[in-house]
């Protein structure tokens, strides 16, 4: 996996704008002041152990709608009293007020989140279509409050003579900052301008995911028992449950989805079969039918152009960019063509790789796309001898979790302990939950909850997400977060195995949840994630699962129990740039599409037109697709977060590999207390309470280097 996985937690369409101080965890803080009585589930304070947990066992679909209304209400009544106040504006009697605002609909926000990425269905997504206006509204109220937005100026221009304490000041900064880019200094008639054009696109961004969930549910390939060639008892067993499950006991079903086209493509000797499986996955949203995106996608990119020109931006990405590090766009096409050309042609050189082995075998063959999966495994094979099936036995996801436990023991301080079943309500029963615990202190840190597994009406992907999030300036505040996956189930019985791509992503998204426990902020703003910067921590994260502790204790043989064989961990190492072609280009090309569809003029825009042509000009390799194709490019158009900043990603590995090479020189090399320690100070504790750029400095000594990446991915270093 190189990029999607990471994708890191669910967002409920317009959620960031919804509520400013959310921000990336979709969560603030619980309020001391007193409030009313609430009836609504949803919207009630959370009891029960751990400072109060969600009651997922309680939620229900016909207390959504009811519970969001009234929790707008209440927190434009927040919104009100801060911006009604006669007092002189003050941080105190602004900005933490802010921050205290709407505590209820946070809460009811949290299980519409669940409905949304996890337990979708027909009769949410209506919810969902009629909600998503109705928060744009919502949200237009709070930016477009003229007494609220002078209150907020006054603060801030204030502390541009006398500044205040740094993370106050950083609070304030952000929140005005926010203010500005939605519009808040504009005149009444282009306020209401922004406000109709927001309110336009949350709808379509609603659609936009609904279509594509479509698309992931309807497509399904059914196999006979004659068609299971080449692929793994395991994978045959839990395809044949999956086809039962669905009807067609017998049968064996491959479901649109990464998590079931990955391993059937890269195993299936059936090569049409093959060709369907890919055919269906790529064409999610592309379909020509009423579920097609193409051009809800050009609308999506007008609404945003004329957005941004009401603020005196060109284009999107230029707007986007001002608060990420990469500041502008030409800086991050910069870095990303800086390694196109030595992606492409590894790129060539694996593909020629393929084809020789094809020959060989007298296969008859070019290589397509539906090919590069398995034939980069035979090419595997015969230069390192390595084969992932092998390599599969040893990782299963129980032993993956205990060795990311051991991970957070060793790095963190954290120590993981499974929460009695039963004990803390969960939204499905395939959701277990453990206690966060500090191992120094004994106080308890938090709830980490997993949701491994795929299923109807969960999007596809990996996501982490927090419930709460940690804050002191109202009493220090536990964390609640959970991990999301979409494996597929094993049949009764048999062991999850999962492939060495999978695991990293497995090690990915606990970096994410690790990064939410680390916290150590005093105002939930401060909790935000800079775009390119929050998916750094982790894809650090990442590269402890190639460690010696790791490997030596927790990669043991699902039959046996046998430690992972020297030389079968000596092929993997030795093949750690493998496929480092497919990998970064699959991903580039999805990144560096998304910056060119918001630097184009939009007004005429033919979206499968600007893909082929872009993709030409690029000289894409015909033999893989982008990792998203346009039309289902979910981080992009089903919302705005990753909007022009899918190259975050690649920013972010820039830091993480020049990281890696800090803990790889240490004297205990990954597990070396004292950097650790730093690591979590300056790279983690911080969130957003100080600037990505110095806390990267004050952790390295120096900025990162893209020297480190082109090494950590076989490429030439380019000359000075």
């Amino acid at each position: 996996m190189l990029h999607s996985r990471k994708i890191n937690q669910w967002i409920i369409p317009l959620a960031a704008s919804v509520l400013f101080a959310a921000c990336a965890s979709n969560e603030k803080e619980e309020t001391k002041k007193t409030e009313p009585v609430i009836d609504n589930i949803l919207l009630k304070e959370w009891t029960g152990p751990y400072g109060g947990v969600p009651a997922f066992d309680s939620m229900k679909l016909e207390d959504v709608k009811p519970a969001l209304l009234q929790g707008m209400e209440m927190n434009l009544a927040d919104i009100d009293a801060i911006a009604n106040n006669e007092a002189a504006p003050t941080f105190e009697n602004t900005i933490v007020e802010m921050e205290r605002a709407g505590a209820p609909l946070n809460r009811a926000f949290n299980y519409y989140g669940i409905l949304s990425g996890n337990m979708s269905s027909p009769e949410f997504r209506e919810i969902q279509a009629e909600m998503a206006p109705k928060f744009s509204e919502f949200s237009s109220k709070i930016t477009q409050n003229e007494k609220l937005f002078q209150r907020i100026k006054s603060v801030y221009d204030a502390s541009q003579k006398t500044p205040l304490a740094a993370d106050k000041q950083r609070v304030l900064d952000l929140t005005y900052i926010s203010f500005t880019m939605k519009g808040a200094e504009l005149d009444s008639t282009k306020k209401a301008e922004y406000a109709e054009l927001s309110k336009q696109l949350s709808s379509l961004y609603t659609k936009f995911s609904s279509n594509t969930l479509h698309d992931e549910e309807n497509y399904v390939t059914y196999l006979t028992k004659d068609q299971l060639g080449g692929l793994s008892e395991g994978f045959v067993k839990s395809a044949a449950k999956i086809a039962a499950d669905k009807g067609k006991e017998g049968m064996y079903a491959i479901t649109n989805t990464r998590s079931s086209m990955d391993p059937f493509l890269t195993y299936s000797t059936e090569r049409e079969l093959r060709k369907q499986v890919w055919t269906n996955y790529y064409s999610r949203g592309d379909n020509g039918d009423e579920f097609d995106n193409n051009e809800l996608i050009a609308e999506v990119l007008r609404l945003r152009r004329k957005k941004v020109e009401l603020l005196g931006f060109k284009n999107y990405a230029d707007w986007r960019l001002q608060d990420r590090m990469a500041k502008t766009p030409e800086n991050a096409m910069n870095l990303m063509m800086a390694v196109w050309p030595a992606a492409i042609a590894r790129v060539a050189e694996e593909v020629a790789d393929m084809q020789a082995i094809a020959n060989k075998n007298g296969d008859k063959i070019t290589i397509e796309a539906w090919d590069y999966r398995l034939y980069a495994e035979k090419v595997r094979k015969d230069k390192y001898n390595l084969d992932s099936e092998e390599v599969k036995q040893y990782l299963q996801l129980n032993k993956l979790t205990e060795a990311m436990h051991m991970v957070a023991g060793e790095l963190f301080n954290f120590k993981f302990t499974p929460v009695p079943e039963g004990s803390v309500p969960v939204f499905h029963e395939d959701v277990k939950v453990w206690e966060v615990t500090d191992l120094t202190s004994g106080q308890n840190v938090g709830l980490w909850y997993l949701d491994p597994y795929a299923r109807q009406g969960k999007r596809s992907g990996a996501w982490a997400t927090t419930y709460r999030s940690q804050s002191s300036f109202d009493g220090d505040k536990n964390v609640l977060a959970s991990n999301n996956s979409n494996f597929v189930k094993p049949a009764p019985g048999e062991a999850l195995l999962v492939s060495w791509d999978d695991a990293t992503t497995f090690f990915h998204e606990f970096g994410h949840a690790l990064h939410f426990f680390s916290s150590d902020v005093t105002y939930p703003t401060l909790n935000s994630g800079v775009r390119d910067y929050t998916e750094f921590q982790s894809q650090l994260l990442e590269r402890w699962l190639a460690t010696d502790k790791v490997i030596n204790n927790y990669l043991v043989h699902n039959k046996t129990g046998e430690a992972m064989p020297a030389e079968l961990v000596a092929k993997i190492k030795k093949a750690s740039t493998f496929n480092q072609g497919f990998s970064t280009t699959e991903y580039l090309a999805s990144a560096i599409m998304d910056m060119k569809l918001h630097l184009a003029d939009p007004a005429t825009i033919d979206i499968d037109k600007f893909e082929r042509e872009t993709l030409v000009e690029m000289n894409m390799p015909k033999e893989l697709p982008m990792r998203h194709r346009t039309p289902h490019f979910g981080h992009v158009f089903s919302g705005e977060g990753y909007a022009t900043a899918y190259y975050g990603y690649m920013w972010a590995d820039v830091l993480t590999a020049d990281a890696s090479e800090a803990f790889a020189e240490a004297p205990n090399g990954f597990y070396d207390k004292e950097l650790a320690a730093k690591a979590v100070k300056f790279l983690f504790a911080p969130r957003n309470a100080i600037d990505p750029a110095e806390a990267y400095r004050l952790f390295r000594g120096r900025d990162a280097k893209i020297d480190a990446l082109m090494r950590d991915r076989g490429f030439p270093v380019p000359a000075k």
